[in-house]
C-alpha cells in the first residue's frame, strides 16, 4: 500500500473525479456479496473450506492490502516478503522464533505485532501407559516406530511447534516414520472419537498436539498419560522461542502432578513492522469501532465484545513475545489500553 500521506493525497485527487454515492455502492457491492457470503460459508459445519485470504484492491488508486486468515507457518514467510500485509497464527512460540530467527526459522523474518487474541494453551505429548515410556528421550533412545496422530493440514504450526521439541531430543517426525513408525495428520481435535479413540483402541501409541485443556481429562480412560519435558531440554527450547509452561494438575482432576510442558498461547495479529502506517492505523480503529461485532473467540457466531484492553498487555493468555507495529501501538496507547 502507498505511504499514509500518498494514500491520503490519492484519495483527495480520486474524490475530486469520483465519490462514492452510498457506503454500499456499484464498486462495493460485489466483494461485500462475496465476504459476507464466505463468513457465512466458513462456519457450515458441512463446507471445509475455512481458510481465507482477503484481497483489498481499489479502481482509483495504486496498491493492495491482503488479509490471510488461517492458522500456516507460510504465511509469515509472505508477510516477510511482502505479499501478505496482515495474518494471524498461533501459538505466539511460533511468532518469536520467526522474529529471532531460532527454532523453526533460520533467519529472521520482519514481523510485528498489532493484537493478541487471548488464547491460554501448552503443547502435550500423550503416550500409551502400556508402552512405558517416561520421557521423550526414552523413545529417542529406542528409537521406536511410534503410531501418532497430530493435527492436520489446516494447523500447520502445530506439526512445525512438535518438532522443534522434538528436535530438542534428537529426533523429529520424519524420523519416526524412518523407524517404521506412522504420523496420522487428523484435522479433528483428540477429543474426536478418530483420535482419541483409536489410541483407547490402540490403534494409535501417541497424540502430540494442542488445545489440551479439551483432552488431558480424556487420556486415563484411554490408557494414555502426558510425557513431562525435562528441565534441561526446556532449557534448550527457551533458546529456541518457546516459553515453558505447565499443565497444571490443579485444572485436571485426571493429573496427578503437574506436567512441565511448553507453552502454546496466544493467537498474534501481524504485519511488518514497515507496513503502512495508514493500513494499521484502520485496522486497528476499525477493531475498536467494530469490537462488539467481531468473531475472536471459541463458540457461536455472535460474541462477546472482542476485549482490546487485553489484547495489548502481557499476561500468560496474550504473551507479548515480538514487539507492536509502531502505529499499533500509538492507537492503542491512545486509547487507554497501555501506558
Amino acid at each position: 500500500m502507498p505511504s499514509e500521506d500518498t494514500l491520503a493525497a490519492e484519495v483527495a485527487k480520486a474524490n475530486a473525479e469520483y465519490r462514492p454515492i452510498a457506503p454500499v455502492e456499484p464498486t462495493n457491492i460485489r466483494p461485500l456479496l462475496f465476504i459476507d457470503i464466505a463468513r457465512q460459508m466458513a462456519t457450515e459445519e458441512d463446507w471445509p473450506y475455512r481458510a481465507v485470504t482477503v484481497e483489498m484492491a481499489s479502481h482509483l488508486v495504486p496498491g493492495k492490502a491482503i488479509f490471510h486468515g488461517a492458522n500456516h507457518i507460510d504465511a509469515i514467510k509472505g508477510v516477510h516478503e511482502r505479499r501478505i500485509d496482515v495474518s494471524i497464527l498461533n501459538p505466539m512460540a511460533t511468532l518469536a522464533m520467526a522474529h529471532r530467527g531460532v527454532g523453526a526459522f533460520a533467519e529472521p523474518h520482519e514481523v510485528a505485532l498489532i493484537a493478541v487474541i487471548p488464547h491460554h494453551d501448552q503443547l502435550g505429548f500423550a503416550v500409551r501407559d502400556d508402552l512405558g515410556f517416561q520421557s521423550l528421550e526414552e523413545i529417542a533412545a529406542a528409537r521406536y516406530p511410534l503410531k501418532i496422530s497430530t493435527r492436520g493440514s489446516l494447523d500447520v504450526c502445530t506439526s512445525a511447534m512438535i518438532d522443534v521439541v522434538l528436535g530438542a531430543h534428537g529426533f523429529n517426525l520424519a524420523a519416526i516414520e524412518e523407524w517404521g513408525g506412522e504420523i496420522s495428520y487428523d484435522q479433528p481435535m483428540p477429543p474426536h472419537p478418530s483420535r482419541i479413540g483409536r489410541l483407547a483402541a490402540g490403534e494409535i501409541d501417541a497424540i502430540f498436539d494442542e488445545g489440551v485443556f479439551i483432552w488431558v481429562d480424556r487420556l486415563r480412560e484411554a490408557g494414555a498419560s502426558l510425557l513431562p519435558l525435562a528441565p534441561a531440554k526446556l532449557d534448550l527450547l527457551e533458546a529456541a522461542g518457546f516459553r515453558r509452561g505447565t499443565i497444571a494438575a490443579a485444572s485436571y482432576s485426571s493429573l496427578a502432578a503437574d506436567v512441565p510442558a511448553v507453552d502454546f498461547s496466544g493467537w498474534p495479529i501481524y504485519c511488518r513492522a514497515d507496513t503502512s502506517d495508514a493500513l494499521v492505523e484502520r485496522f486497528c480503529r476499525i477493531l475498536v469501532a467494530k469490537r462488539d461485532e467481531l468473531v475472536w473467540d471459541i463458540g457461536g457466531p455472535v460474541q462477546e465484545p472482542m476485549p482490546l484492553e487485553r489484547m495489548v498487555v502481557e499476561s500468560p493468555s496474550t504473551p507479548l513475545d515480538v514487539p507492536f507495529h509502531p502505529r499499533a501501538a500509538a492507537i492503542w496507547e491512545e486509547h487507554g489500553f497501555i501506558a
